[in-house]
């Protein structure tokens, strides 16, 4: 698909290319080169970057024009930065898949052989040679109308058909619309008529001159134009784990998809979208699927190809860039893919087996789901045979009459007629609804957070969250404002508690000041004039510099005026900041041959490796360590238990007679420093920061504050937001301290030494992102208290990436954040807040009650009418409820249910509880004793109406009537009465701690209100008007209200079963229990994921049953959604899902976070046994063959240790079914999974 359309661009271009100096495929083909070739090559053709510039008529220091006119021609010629994204699956297409469903198709067969027979009668004399229960009872009038029930089970196959489609399809509507919106957020900092400004990834065209800086994804390819101490991370095109440094003499290539991890500089871009490296992988993969015959392969790698193109769109940019990622792989060896560097991938992936395990209640909700669907099966088949055998006892046995073959089309509609009652008991017993309802909730939630500022680009994160143990937050900017000003100053031998006059300096000291503030900060750092009148001035950029400049404008002087006459190609050198150096220097050479350098950095890193400090006279004097220890004490320390951060500014001067010092000895150059002056900066707290951590703190989760501050001003900051709390033996530590505590002799760390310390830790301060990831780890992997703790972790560097992988949820900073953060995080902070957090905990508890709400109501229909129809079929010999109002019961009990009760809104009091933690049942007792209590009260109404009823309401009876006969009042009622009860019981099913009022907020929950009143009008339409398709005869007005007495009584037998204390009834067992990974040797890992996971749980079922199985649990109908549904969710995705194997995001590894189980493998055309895949987690180093599926004929992916196939390690709690899908378990070939199956 990629291919053709870009083909198209080829084409175009040799019209146009006469306007601009070089083609697209001579562009395209020195994108293919690297280091010195490249460099050779713009030599011979374009004479240096400069002329290529020219040739491309734009200007590497203004840019392009930005005249609407040329972009739109850049674009036709050179094509647009985007790969364009699939076609969605149309109405149709999702009926057609919603119809695949096995249970449907027994139901339409049966259906249609009973119409068949119903038109067939035997000759009248016969007819009473065929038994007593086919004779006579037809009139003329009756026996037309025998086909009606076959019609009306099909025109309900139909409905419950475009119900599912219709879900699906909003679903993927809904999704595409969050894709498109968070595609339109993400920007990139490009230059345009000599103003730099935000545009979006998709509208960078060829010619145009980006801005690149720390921690940013390329969104396209280009050419190096100038760098400062430029860093890049190649290794998602290359496997090469080690920076690649960029310079205009080595090598000025630069790749999309590839992470600046150092420095900054501007690119010229030449290449983007589908010409960039990315998108030309994208076009092979798409070529590759072109020419695969095979439908279903091709329905499947369609959804693939729409993933992928999908998470591309998904933010424009972190997508181009990393479509660029893949792409350059290609490039680089020129043979895509080759199969070592699949290699190297497959031993790195070994290696990084650690991530999360399966979302908790995905795991907890299959088993319950298989162990449902098991008894379903078991159920109905009895039923079946029950009811065959009495029928043959009695014809042939009792009435003693031989087999006549006229009959014979009678016997076999009655069979037909017992086993669409089978069907049907299986249909009701299946709750195909569960896994739509955690769809639903999980959907509903994701909506809702978006207002609430979470933007969830992986779905279970949300649910996981409720989960929540421990939060470790950054400080600034999650628990402080990040609006940076700088308060105090120590300058001239003098400490100003504020900022001083300028006059007060002395004009030395100012100039020095001055000057290296303004070119020691990255000139994409700016304090512009406020938006609104009045208003306080924006920051662009680093905040901190932002202090620092604001500072200099506070001291009178303009930044903008020395910025504009030493333009950033003037700085000779840049150390740019990284977490190792914690400082940042700019090297300036003066009009003599010497050099200057300036320095910026934490106060007390940068006093080390000061010597001199200027005093009031604008000498230097000798600055001994004795000196040192003296300003730390009487300025920094002061500074800092006020909770400012201190930042030492400094200079020093490198003199012609000593030559040229060699810039790369780091540790030479940086020493001997002059000190100019310190400044205490304040980022004031957040103002619902300490609200927000109270709320926590009584729900029963841990705020740690893990900061790069010095521990003064983080103990401050804590303090202040109520981390620590005056008179607590809590902890407060540096970083090295930690490190010292948690490692042994020989420097490893051990996880005793972690537990000792984690649980009063609360501050950790001036901590490396590999403290951070060391302490997240260490809480996770910890066995000290008896549950697992679920950690979520906030961070905004680049350099945060291993520790937000590790975490159960990572939160990114929305607005601070780097790419490459955002696109290691589960949850996205658009207002980089920590009382979102808390929000997000609430959703998270939510979606949970909501599943046990649904799941307490659904398990008492399931029960009730299974038994209902299981019973009465045994001893009346035909079910009480028709197949027909089966399938109305199990829509308004599975589609409407899963809407009205997994759309609760959440309430605060949710946060007055403890977390759940991973093995807490999903079936709590109280809601054991709910199930049972109403499930026998609804069984004791039911079979009293059947035994009894026509007594009761003097009616005739409706037992044991014949073949055909018309509809009775008598199974009417019963049919009602029992549509009345589980409506009733739906707002009994709201509360499920015990609470007595259950009307409490249900007009919050509009949804729930309407669900409710439709069925009941519904209901009575059925009823009244139904006739002969739903079995039913009109009643009359009391009937009615003997019927809603009845089912209006289930709300006061609820408020009995409160009252009985959950504790006095010992002999209830919660269930639907999840297990936990830590805790099994890796023997029983293999009986675990039977019930860990419906494919595991299918493997070992013989084949023959796992047809029937698979079928049954109609439950794949909605994963199927969950999954297209999932697929899209994830924005910034590609890292970390096992649908993105398909995606060509994934064929990149991810260069530092070689923790986590970032690098999916990369798709071997050729490859065909994928499905050899992953053993779990613990033992994911060997992998142990899985049932092979028959190999897929076209791109599969190679197999991998832990290509996330498990869902239980995969790298992020995705949907259960997902990544196993690929273990190759059999499924029916006409299952809507099927056609993913086949693919993955």
């Amino acid at each position: 698909m990629a291919n053709n359309s870009y083909s198209g661009v080829k084409n175009s271009t040799a019209n146009h290319h006469g306007d601009f100096g070089c083609s697209l495929k001579d562009l395209r083909s020195l994108m293919e080169l690297r280091g010195a070739e490249a460099i050779g090559k713009i030599g011979e053709s374009y004479g240096d970057v400069q002329g290529l510039c020219t040739r491309l008529k734009t200007s590497p220091v203004d840019g392009l024009s930005g005249q609407p006119a040329d972009i739109d021609k850049r674009k036709e010629v050179f094509g647009q930065n985007l790969i364009p994204p699939k076609k969605p699956k149309t109405f149709l297409q999702l009926v057609w898949e919603a119809l695949q469903d096995v249970t449907l198709i027994i139901l339409e067969v049966a259906a249609i052989v009973s119409l068949g027979l119903s038109f067939y009668r035997p000759p009248d004399a016969e007819r009473e040679h065929c038994g007593s229960a086919a004779g006579g009872v037809e009139d003329d009038g009756e026996a037309e109308a025998g086909w009606i029930e076959g019609a009306a089970i099909l025109l309900s196959v139909v409905c419950v058909v475009l119900v599912t489609a219709f879900n699906d399809w909003s679903k993927e509507k809904q999704f595409r619309g969050l894709q498109s919106r968070i595609e339109q957020e993400q920007k990139f900092a490009v230059v345009r008529g000599g103003q730099v400004i935000q545009i979006p990834v998709a509208e960078i065209v060829v010619g145009d001159v980006a801005q690149i800086k720390y921690g940013d994804l390329l969104p396209s390819d280009g050419i190096l134009i100038q760098g400062n101490d430029l860093k890049i991370d190649e290794s998602s095109l290359t496997g090469e784990s080690d920076h690649v440094k960029k310079t205009l003499e080595r090598d000025p290539m630069l790749l999309s998809g590839t992470h600046v991890m150092e420095g900054s500089g501007k690119m010229l871009v030449t290449a983007v979208g589908e010409n960039s490296q990315t998108g030309i992988i994208f076009a092979l993969l798409g070529a590759s699927e072109e020419d695969d015959d095979d439908e279903e392969e091709k329905e499947a790698k369609k959804k693939e190809k729409k993933e992928k193109k999908e998470k591309k769109k998904q933010d424009g940019a972190a997508e181009n860039r990393k479509k660029a990622k893949a792409a350059d792989g290609a490039a680089m060896e020129m043979q895509p893919l080759n199969s070592d560097e699949v290699d190297i991938d497959e031993k790195r992936k070994s290696n990084l087996k650690e991530k999360k395990e399966k979302s908790v209640l995905q795991g907890k909700l299959t088993k319950l789901a298989v162990q449902i669907g098991k008894a379903g099966l078991v159920m109905s088949a009895i039923t079946v045979i029950i009811l065959v055998v009495l029928f043959v006892v009695d014809t042939f046995w009792v009435q003693g009459l031989p087999w006549h073959k006229d009959c014979t089309p009678i016997y076999i509609q009655f069979f037909v007629k017992f086993f669409i009652i089978g069907v049907t008991v299986l249909v009701v017993a299946v709750p195909e609804g569960l896994p739509l309802a955690v769809t639903i909730s999980l959907a509903y939630s994701v909506k809702k957070m978006m207002k609430d500022n979470n933007l969830v680009r992986h779905l279970d994160a949300c649910e996981t969250m409720g989960n929540a143990t421990a939060i470790c937050s950054d400080k600034t900017g999650t628990l402080t404002m990040n609006r940076m000003t700088v308060v105090q100053a120590y300058v001239a031998d003098k400490h100003y508690r504020n900022v001083p006059e300028p006059q007060l300096i002395p004009a030395t000291i100012m100039d020095i000041l001055v000057l290296g503030i303004s070119v020691n900060s990255a000139y994409t750092t700016n304090i512009m004039s406020p938006e609104k009148e009045g208003g306080l001035p924006r920051q662009v950029g680093n905040k901190t510099e932002c202090a620092l400049l604001g500072f200099a404008n506070d001291l009178k002087r303009d930044y903008q005026a020395i910025r504009n006459e030493i333009p950033e190609e003037k700085l000779y050198k840049v150390y740019t900041f990284n977490s190792c150096r914690k400082s940042m220097s700019t090297v300036l050479k003066n009009a003599d041959g010497s050099f200057r350098m300036f320095s910026k950095g934490a106060s007390e890193i940068l006093l080390k490796k000061c010597s001199k400090l200027l005093t009031a006279s604008g000498e230097t004097k000798v600055f001994r360590p004795r000196d040192r220890e003296d300003m730390v004490k009487k300025v920094i320390e002061p500074m800092a238990s006020e909770g400012l951060r201190t930042i030492c500014l400094a200079y020093r001067d490198f003199p012609v007679s000593e030559g040229e010092p060699d810039w790369d000895q780091e540790n030479d150059i940086l020493t001997s420093l002059t000190c100019v002056c310190v400044v205490g900066i304040e980022d004031p707290v957040r103002p619902e920061v300490p609200d927000a951590i109270k709320k926590c703190q009584r729900a029963g989760i841990t705020v740690r504050m893990v900061t790069g501050d010095n521990i003064n001003t983080a103990r401050a900051i804590a303090t202040k937001c109520g981390i620590l709390q005056p008179g607590d033996e809590f902890l407060c530590m540096e970083g090295k301290e930690f490190n010292r505590r948690i490692r042994n002799e020989k420097g490893e760390i051990e996880q005793e030494r972690i537990d000792k310390i984690w649980p009063k830790l609360r501050v950790l301060a001036r901590s490396s992102p590999t403290d951070k990831h060391t302490l997240v780890k260490g809480i996770i992997d910890s066995t000290v208290l008896e549950q697992r703790q679920v950690v979520a972790v906030t961070g905004d560097g680049t350099n945060d990436g291993p520790a937000l992988k590790k975490a159960d949820v990572g939160f990114a900073m929305g607005i601070a954040g780097t790419d490459v953060a955002k696109e290691a995080s589960d949850i996205i902070l658009t207002d980089d807040n920590f009382s979102s957090i808390v929000k997000a905990v609430m959703w998270g508890r939510n979606v949970y009650d909501s599943i046990s709400k649904f799941l307490q109501f659904q398990l008492t229909v399931n029960v009730v009418a299974v038994i209902v129809a299981f019973t009465g079929a045994c001893i009346t010999q035909d079910s009480p409820l028709k197949a027909v109002q089966m399938l109305w019961v199990n829509l308004i009990m599975d589609t409407f249910a899963s809407l009205a009760l997994a759309t609760e809104p959440p309430t605060e009091s949710l946060l007055l509880r403890k977390p759940y933690g991973r093995n807490k049942p999903l079936i709590s007792r109280t809601m054991m004793k709910n199930i049972l209590g109403h499930g026998v009260y609804q069984l004791i109404i039911i079979f009293t109406l059947l035994f009894v009823g026509e007594q009761i309401f003097d009616i005739d009876s409706g037992r044991y009537a014949p073949l055909h006969s018309p509809p009775s009042e008598h199974y009417t009622i019963i049919f009602n009465t029992f549509v009345l009860l589980q409506l009733f019981n739906e707002i009994n099913a709201r509360k499920i701690h015990g609470e007595r009022n259950v009307f409490d907020g249900i007009f919050n929950n509009l949804i729930f209100c309407s669900i409710v009143f439709g069925t009941f009008i519904i209901q009575i339409v059925i009823v009244q008007w139904g006739g002969k398709p739903f079995s039913c005869v009109g009643l009359s007005i009391d009937q009615w209200l003997w019927c809603t007495f009845l089912g209006f009584s289930s709300l006061l037998w609820g408020q009995l079963i409160s009252s009985i204390p959950t504790k006095s009834l010992r002999f209830l067992k919660s269930a639907g229990h999840g297990t936990q990974r830590q805790e099994i040797p890796d023997e029983e890992l293999e009986d675990m994921e039977e019930m860990e996971e419906i494919d595991h749980a299918e493997r070992e079922l013989r084949r023959g049953q796992i047809l029937w199985f698979r079928g049954l649990n109609r439950i794949q109908t909605q994963i199927r959604v969950v999954n297209a549904f999932r697929s899209s969710l994830s924005p910034y995705e590609g890292l970390e899902k096992p649908e993105s194997r398909s995606s060509i995001h994934n064929f990149m590894t991810h260069p530092e976070f070689r923790i986590e189980d970032s690098e999916p493998s990369i798709p071997l055309i050729d490859d065909t046994d994928a499905e050899d895949d992953a053993p779990t987690k613990r033992n994911s180093a060997s992998p142990r063959n899985v049932t092979p599926t028959p190999p897929s004929p076209s791109l599969s992916p190679t197999p991998s240790p832990n290509q996330n196939n498990n869902a239980v390690e995969s790298g992020n709690n995705h949907l259960y079914v997902e990544g196993n899908k690929a273990a190759g378990t059999p499924s029916a070939p006409g299952s809507p999974l099927h056609s993913l199956e086949t693919s993955l």
